[in-house]
């Protein structure tokens, strides 16, 4: 089955972009900033900043898991997937999306973090993809994840896609557009009015 062959994509891509979008980026933040840039859970247990970074971190724990339980047969693939079509779709997909990832991670500079301090003041950054929209790292890590789908396509890794559209955006609309716009005020506000959320256009604060 090709579907076989390409979990083990799927597992060599997730340990790839963990490696690249966490690994490696925390790296580079330390060496130029000190600090690793993981701000971690934030919020008291069962607040809506709690419950945002839980359900990210089973998105990933659901995606890694993905194509291990369906390479040791403990899941099954949906045989509609089973085709080099859809290899080439998910290959395509991370790819991109990683790619993008990247990208945007770059145009962060000092500013990225993983997680919200509500202590620290981090410069808005509007160049780069952020152009276009306001949060491309997670339009780019959700298309990296539908890639990771497409390779591994069994219910857990549906679950995991699910799971990470929902955890980010928790975190994006009641976690941290509301601390950028305390932090930032009318800064933000006229460039949200101005950059799709997601999408180029969509979302957009009115």
């Amino acid at each position: 089955m090709v579907t076989q062959g390409t979990a083990e994509i799927a597992l060599g891509g997730f340990v790839v972009f963990a490696l690249l979008a966490f690994g490696l980026r925390a790296a580079v933040h330390y060496r130029r900033t000190g600090t690793t840039g993981f701000v971690g859970i934030s919020g008291r247990v069962g607040s809506v900043e709690w419950l945002g970074g839980v359900l990210f971190i089973v998105a990933l724990a659901a995606a890694v898991a993905a194509p291990v339980l369906q390479l040791a047969g403990r899941v099954e693939a949906s045989p509609a997937f089973d085709g080099r079509w859809a290899m080439a779709a998910g290959i395509g997909f991370y790819l991109v999306g990683v790619a993008a990832t990247l990208w945007a991670q770059l145009a962060m500079g000092e500013s990225w973090r993983i997680g919200v301090d509500e202590s620290e003041r981090t410069a808005l950054v509007a160049s780069g993809p952020f152009r276009w929209v306001r949060n491309p790292i997670y339009t780019a890590m959700t298309i990296a994840t539908v890639g990771l789908a497409l390779l591994a396509p069994n219910p857990l890794s549906c679950i995991a896609l699910v799971t990470l559209i929902v955890a980010l955006e928790i975190q994006v609309r009641l976690v941290e557009e509301p601390y950028l716009s305390r932090i930032h005020g009318e800064r933000y506000r006229r460039w949200a009015e101005q950059t799709g959320r997601f999408l180029p256009m969509i979302g957009r604060m009115v």
